[in-house]
């Protein structure tokens, strides 16, 4: 199959919107979980996934934190402009950046645009006590990007600001305003390194109960960061996958999680499709350093179609624990404790998978690139498990309920 020629109209469903949740359960393990076996289909309640895992398994979770990236500011004409932060430029290292104090510039979306033609929005806030003054002066285009430089008075991190009058981004199709509780709800019990503007939805139906028989059943788990952009929610407006151009997300993976997966022979349960893209992107790194091991963390990048184009070394003859040794090795020479690097990879069928054998995910939207992963994962069977949940009063999208997938 060529990938490239894959029509996205052969990737479509009919979703009413009464079967889209707009809020999650009151308890989030008593989700529903479909299981897809071997192509047979079945169900039963998110707090009994455990029993469905090999008790040898290595279970791998991304811990990215949803920030409040919403920031709103009204002009002296009373205009009111949304600045939605999406990715950080001055500094571009994530965690540098939620410390910085004074001023720091993003990438942003700005809603409102035109009736912000020049001059500082100013925007007045309180942190600890303090009144501090905001101002955001837009630089000038990226891409379909706006470069916006913020400035603050007082001794406090960027991490403080946005803390205080920043919204949560819920995704556009709930079609309803952040509440608080979202605060809550639309973040991960596990969540630690800020930085998604759109939370690992797989993730959400995980209660410290599950996790806790999770590690009774021995199996073992791992963390990863990728944090996720609003790419996610682009549609696929091409024709065909070739003419989509994939988002860039960043990851990070220490070292110990990489030794981890060499000891599981290179095997993982994915926990969303965000940890699938970042483990599959590390076979790809791994394939990188052997063929240059003179790379940088940057140069590391794994383009959209990479994976469906030749590399210098034969992949079939190695093993993937063979690929991510070559990775831990080019680690150890540059002495790095954790990867920092970013994916472009876009999973779609014809793609072979080398290290998810098990996938924890949510039902996701007609014709959208998280469909296609999923229906490169169960081998083109995508329509049998949407089917089932069509008909089996299944909540759908990120506040709806969960699958297990075992091709």
């Amino acid at each position: 199959m060529d990938t490239k020629e894959i029509h996205i109209s052969d990737y479509s469903y009919e979703l009413a919107d009464e079967r889209i949740a707009k809020f999650p359960m009151a308890e989030r393990d008593h989700s529903k979980l479909l299981i897809y076996n071997k192509g047979k289909v079945g169900e039963d309640i998110f707090y009994h996934l455990p029993h469905y895992l090999p008790s040898d398994a290595l279970m791998v979770f991304n811990n990215t934190k949803v920030i409040q990236a919403r920031l709103h500011f009204r002009k002296e004409s009373g205009a009111l402009i949304e600045v939605f932060l999406l990715e950080p430029s001055e500094p571009a290292d994530y965690e540098l950046m939620f410390q910085t104090h004074g001023r720091c510039s993003w990438l942003c979306l700005v809603g409102n645009l035109k009736k912000w033609k020049e001059g500082a929005l100013c925007r007045m806030l309180e942190v600890g006590g303090k009144s501090i003054e905001l101002k955001a002066t837009r630089r000038g285009e990226v891409g379909t990007s706006q470069l916006v430089d913020f400035e603050w008075d007082g001794d406090v991190p960027f991490s403080d600001i946005i803390d205080a009058i920043g919204e949560l981004p819920i995704p556009p199709y709930l079609n309803r305003e952040t509440q608080e509780s979202d605060k809550t709800t639309y973040q991960t019990v596990y969540s630690k390194i800020k930085g998604s503007v759109a939370a690992p939805t797989a993730g959400l139906h995980f209660t410290e109960r599950v996790l806790a028989d999770i590690d009774a059943h021995g199996i073992e788990r791992e963390e990863l960061t990728l944090h996720v952009g609003a790419g996610t929610f682009r549609p696929v407006k091409s024709e065909t996958i070739g003419e989509h151009p994939m988002h860039t997300e960043y990851i990070a993976v220490r070292r110990h999680t990489i030794e981890r997966l060499i000891a599981h022979e290179g095997k993982a349960i994915a926990v969303g499709t965000t940890s699938v893209r970042t483990l599959e992107s590390l076979y790809y790194m791994g394939l990188k350093v052997m063929a240059n091991p003179n790379l940088t963390e940057e140069q590391l990048h794994v383009n959209q179609w990479e994976p469906y184009e030749s590399l210098k070394i034969r992949v079939e003859s190695l093993a993937v624990k063979e690929v991510l040794q070559a990775l831990l090795d080019w680690m150890d020479r540059h002495e790095l404790t954790t990867l920092h690097s970013s994916t472009q990879i876009i999973i779609a069928p014809g793609y072979e998978y080398h290290i998810v054998k098990m996938l924890v995910t949510n039902f996701h939207q007609p014709q959208s690139t998280l469909l296609l992963l999923v229906s490169a994962f169960v081998k083109g069977d995508w329509r049998c498990i949407y089917d089932y949940a069509l008909s089996h009063d299944f909540r759908f999208l990120s506040y709806g309920d969960s699958s297990l997938l075992i091709p």
